[in-house]
């Protein structure tokens, strides 16, 4: 269930990322030269400052800097609060890392080129190459429309594209990008959600920075139940971390769920007798130090 609450929010998000522009919910417009937000034309009038206008400057403030600062400070803050959980739950670009890594697995084994094992149970499938750079081209084709969308008229470029009347400026921007992304998904996805993004950088400084903040943790009183199971929480893990280990060392936890989920599997099916929980406040705060006895895996998987 948890998990089907978690693909209905991501594709919830990935639709209004798609839908924004055209429905003018928010864009840049290059050719109006402002902001279009709700459907309303958003502008600072920086040009009016060099007029002496006073009442430019408290526009910039007012509908300008205030806002940012609203938003980014309510993102970090959730961010302090719950960790990663944009990336995990909402983010555009993570949920085609998930889909690739399934496809992937069933390729080689293994949900990137750069794990050096393969997962247990898992037979390679040479033929599943196909569908892993077709989808890959697919999502990276719909992320640079996307992206094209934010900046130009939306019906202008959906034209232009099924008339085969793209600008030449245009073209040259949906050829980089489309192959630009096509690469991340295929071979540096989960190198740029870890260490390249800025946003779930922040996020993850901000989550650090809270020692009460929510996060994974691992019931080292039924660590004997781990003896029988073959790392099903690691193997999980679409970031490929290893979800016992303490909280520092899990800088890039997405709080998916998914270790979560395959424990409860692992279990049985009850979530009473899942190792993995999420806790806050004292309890999390317990976790920034390493606790005693958590088993060692007994196949480590390589990070990548």
């Amino acid at each position: 269930m948890l998990q089907q609450w978690r693909t209905l929010t991501q594709t919830g998000f990935f639709v209004l990322f798609v839908i924004a522009p055209p429905l003018d919910l928010f864009r840049y417009d290059l050719n109006l030269g402002h902001f279009i937000l709700l459907g309303y034309d958003w502008r600072l009038n920086v040009a009016a400052i060099q007029h002496g206008q006073d009442s430019a400057v408290i526009n910039i403030l007012l509908l300008g800097i205030a806002p940012i600062l609203l938003i980014a400070a309510g993102f970090l803050f959730v961010a302090w609060r719950w960790g990663r959980i944009y990336c995990g739950w909402f983010c555009p670009h993570f949920s085609v890392v998930e889909q690739i890594n399934k496809l992937m697995i069933r390729a080689i084994g293994k949900p990137s080129i750069w794990d050096k094992k393969t997962l247990p149970l898992k037979k390679p499938n040479r033929w599943y190459w196909l569908p892993t750079v077709f989808l890959a081209l697919f999502f990276a084709l719909i992320w640079s429309v996307s992206l094209l969308t934010y900046l130009l008229p939306p019906f202008e470029i959906y034209h232009n594209i099924l008339n085969l009347q793209l600008t030449r400026n245009q073209s040259i921007f949906l050829l980089v990008a489309t192959s630009l992304f096509c690469l991340d998904f295929l071979v540096t996805r989960h190198l740029f959600c870890r260490f390249g993004c800025a946003v779930g950088l922040f996020q993850s400084l901000a989550w650090m920075a809270n020692r009460r903040a929510m996060v994974i943790a691992y019931d080292n009183n039924k660590a004997r139940a781990c003896q029988s199971c073959n790392n099903a929480c690691d193997n999980a893990c679409p970031m490929r971390l290893q979800p016992r280990t303490i909280k520092r060392r899990m800088f890039s936890c997405t709080e998916c769920g998914e270790c979560i989920s395959a424990c409860t599997q692992v279990q049985g099916g009850n979530e009473q007798d899942s190792l993995l929980h999420w806790v806050q406040g004292v309890k999390a705060e317990q976790l920034s130090e390493p606790p005693v006895g958590i088993p060692k895996c007994s196949s480590p998987r390589s990070q990548s």
